[in-house]
């Protein structure tokens, strides 16, 4: 069941769990629920980042580190069973965006100390720096990785033509490379990674963990016309996929769900599950009948005439 994640030396369930939720939709409470269910199934990969959840009214960002490194201290036997995933890079109080050496070393103690371990498993760039050398960031992640505070790097949002530049920096240099990407990808936005950036990982060997795997809850099929947008607090951003091509998706997801008696998420995430250059898309949950389903997705295996739909559906117009 378990895929190696890029050539990291690291092995992850084929579904990540999405920690965006805690300290924002998900209390304590319901964060060791929830992650203790994941663990008990047998999936093992969690990911979040210091900023999450900064846009919470009255947060300050670190609220989710927080939560799953208290779930963490309260039973030390769940960090061996647990890949935990954290980025760097967006602004933070007191310490400022970017990928600077000064910033990305603060930020990785901060992340240590929030989450209570003595490592990171997978450390990612949040988004590229224009402004910082890639050298430079690199060079602050060699040092982390030379003592021991994380075992692997990655980036998210990047655009093949970075990402290139990164891996060549780190060849020409000798610096650690980034092996993960974590783009935006899902049945419906499938125009970032389709394309160079995906033959790109594929060439190069990175894992690739895709976030917005249902494309904000609307690949679930609740939301199919703007009166059901006020079920969730993503309904305004879900709107934008409330047109033609949003509701052939809807139909084909329906089609198929049927046909493998399933939820319409569990199909979608299925079918990320199952393209090439995807290690293991990123999904969250709020419940645990929600995890239970995020399970189902990874048991099962579209038919290439399901598959065939599907990609159809969710083509681009151009």
């Amino acid at each position: 069941m378990k895929r190696a994640l890029g050539r990291t030396g690291i092995h992850i369930a084929p579904l990540v769990f999405g920690g965006n939720v805690f300290g924002w939709t998900v209390d304590e409470r319901g964060c060791a629920a929830l992650l203790d269910r994941f663990i008990d199934a047998g999936l093992n990969a969690i990911d979040t980042a210091n900023v999450y959840a900064k846009w919470v009214p009255g947060n300050r960002g670190g609220e989710s580190e927080t939560l799953i490194g208290r779930w963490l201290k309260a039973a030390p036997e769940r960090r061996a069973k647990a890949v935990i995933i954290t980025k760097v890079g967006i602004d933070m109080p007191g310490l400022g965006a970017g990928l600077s050496r000064q910033k990305i070393l603060a930020s990785a103690e901060d992340s240590l100390r929030r989450l209570q371990t003595d490592y990171i498993d997978l450390y990612l760039s949040h988004r590229p720096d224009a402004s910082t050398p890639i050298e430079e960031t690199l060079r602050a992640y060699e040092q982390l990785i030379q003592q021991g505070k994380i075992r692997a790097i990655g980036a998210s949002n990047s655009q093949s033509a970075g990402l290139r530049e990164a891996l060549d920096v780190s060849a020409q240099k000798n610096l650690p490379r980034y092996e993960v990407e974590q783009p935006e990808y899902n049945l419906y936005d499938r125009d970032r990674y389709e394309g160079p950036l995906r033959d790109l990982c594929i060439a190069e060997g990175l894992g690739v963990i895709p976030y917005y795997s249902l494309a904000s809850g609307f690949l679930s099929g609740k939301y199919r016309s703007k009166a059901d947008l006020g079920k969730s607090v993503r309904g305004e951003r879900v709107g934008n996929y409330l047109n033609e091509r949003g509701m052939r998706i809807l139909q084909a997801l329906d089609t198929v769900a049927a046909e493998q008696r399933a939820q319409p998420a569990e199909i979608a995430l299925a079918w990320l599950i199952g393209r090439k250059g995807v290690t293991a898309p990123i999904a969250s949950a709020t419940s645990i009948a929600q995890v239970e389903s995020l399970v189902r997705a990874t048991q099962i295996t579209l038919s290439p005439s399901q598959t065939r739909l599907l990609d159809a559906a969710g083509a681009s117009a151009d």
